[in-house]
């Protein structure tokens, strides 16, 4: 094994570490790690299993979970039987504003809790009123982040 090979199965590695804090499977994290780095930047199920060492029934349950939280799709090449699965470009701002609609519902039902709680003390609401100030401010700025990295990105293409 090559040094450059040894270096992309760690930083597939590292991918699957830290996504695996935000819940992802493990055969998940490194099927999304591989698809950052391999050349073409679109591989079969096949090509998948060998590179991650995984089943091809783990590739596949695991590429439709990509497919379903909006950062791999499929796709056909002309002249070829085997669908491909590659990163969906454009992905990360329509997570980022799925994410919001969570931030959203979570501001909401801090002021739920905080009509609950009216007749307390302040200090004893101090703790969801900050929950509720935080979401409620991610909500206002997020929006205008995403435009902006999305005009930034159209004029860089």
């Amino acid at each position: 094994m090559g040094k450059g090979e040894v270096g992309m199965r760690q930083f597939i590695e590292d991918v699957g570490l830290l996504y695996g804090e935000m819940g992802f499977p493990r055969m998940a994290r490194r099927i999304f790690g591989w698809l950052l780095l391999c050349e073409p930047p679109h591989q079969s199920a096949e090509q998948l299993a060998n590179a991650v060492e995984a089943s091809k029934a783990s590739i596949s349950s695991m590429t439709r979970l990509l497919i379903q939280m909006g950062v791999v799709e499929k796709i056909g090449i002309p002249g070829r039987r085997d669908i491909y699965y590659r990163i969906r470009s454009g992905s990360w701002s329509e997570l980022m504003r799925n994410s919001l609609a969570n931030m959203t519902d979570m501001r909401k039902l801090a002021d739920r809790g905080l009509e609950l709680i009216s007749h307390r003390a302040p200090e004893s609401r101090q703790r969801l009123q900050e929950v509720r100030d935080f979401h409620a401010f991610l909500e206002r700025e997020i929006p205008s982040l995403l435009d902006r990295y999305e005009q930034r990105r159209r004029k860089e293409q």
